[in-house]
This record gives C-alpha cells, sequence and structure tokens, in this order.
C-alpha cells in the first residue's frame, strides 16, 4: 500500500520565496520532514494559507496560522485540503495516510475526510506534547524501518 505524509507547517519561515521543503524552520519541521522523507513514498506540507503544497512547490514567505483562525475557517480549509488531495495526490481506498500536523490541522475535518475516503490514518505523535514530539523526531531515524 502506499504511504503519503502530510507535514504541517510551523510559523518561522525564512525571509524569500524558496520550495515547501526548505522554506519552514523549525527543528519540528526539520523532524516531520525527515521522518516522512523516510516512512513515505511521497509527502506533502500542509499549509495555513496554501492548503496542500508539494515539497518543491516555490511559495513566498506568509504570516497566516489555523491555531488563529474561527472553527469554521479550519473546517473551510480542511474541505480544501481534501478536495485538493482528491486531484493532485489521487489516493484510493487503502492508502495510508500518515499526519504530522497538530491538532488545529487535524481536527477539523481532515482526519474524519480522509477516514471517510477508506484511508488508513496514522498519526505518530498522537497526544505528544511539544517537548515529546521533538525526542520522538530526534530518535525516529532509529525506529524507521527502511
Amino acid at each position: 500500500m502506499p504511504k503519503v505524509g502530510l507535514v504541517g507547517c510551523v510559523k518561522t519561515k525564512r525571509d524569500s520565496a524558496l520550495p515547501a521543503k526548505d522554506l519552514y524552520v523549525s527543528g519540528l519541521f526539520a523532524g516531520r520532514r525527515r521522518f516522512v522523507e523516510r516512512s513515505c513514498d511521497s509527502w506533502w506540507v500542509l499549509s495555513a494559507k496554501h492548503g496542500i503544497l508539494s515539497p518543491g512547490q516555490m511559495i513566498e514567505p506568509y504570516d497566516l496560522a489555523l491555531e488563529r483562525m474561527p472553527a469554521r475557517s479550519r473546517y473551510q480549509w480542511s474541505l480544501s485540503v481534501l478536495e485538493s488531495l482528491d486531484v493532485q495526490v489521487e489516493l484510493i481506498a487503502g492508502d495510508v495516510v500518515e499526519v504530522h500536523a497538530g491538532s488545529a490541522y487535524r481536527d477539523f475535518g481532515l482526519v474524519d475526510g480522509l477516514v471517510q475516503r477508506g484511508l488508513t490514518v496514522e498519526i505518530p505523535t498522537f497526544g505528544l506534547g511539544l517537548g515529546q514530539q521533538l525526542q520522538f523526531y530526534k530518535e525516529a531515524p532509529h525506529k524507521i524501518k527502511e
């Protein structure tokens, strides 16, 4: 079964346009990226502004966070992301989607929509606090099976 990774963006970004995989600056994003590059067949960035981005897609820095958006907007964002995934990624029932993003990204329809499509959703850091997530990603290369 193909496995697709979804990696949530982070607040801190570089100062100029770059591929999405290189725009976001944090230990958390770097750890998530390393993890999905080893555990998934392909991966996408979940962007508060752009929805989904391919890792190589060039984008300008922006200042928008799902955490600061009302719940209704987060639900609309999730619907938009699901529609984009349907078109751009062409997931089929039985595929695995590994989600590396906070609850603002997951809990407003995204995970439910993936499950409704017959996809298996894995959230390796579910229930972990920020420090625990950073530790998880630090130790993860030793846990991922090639």
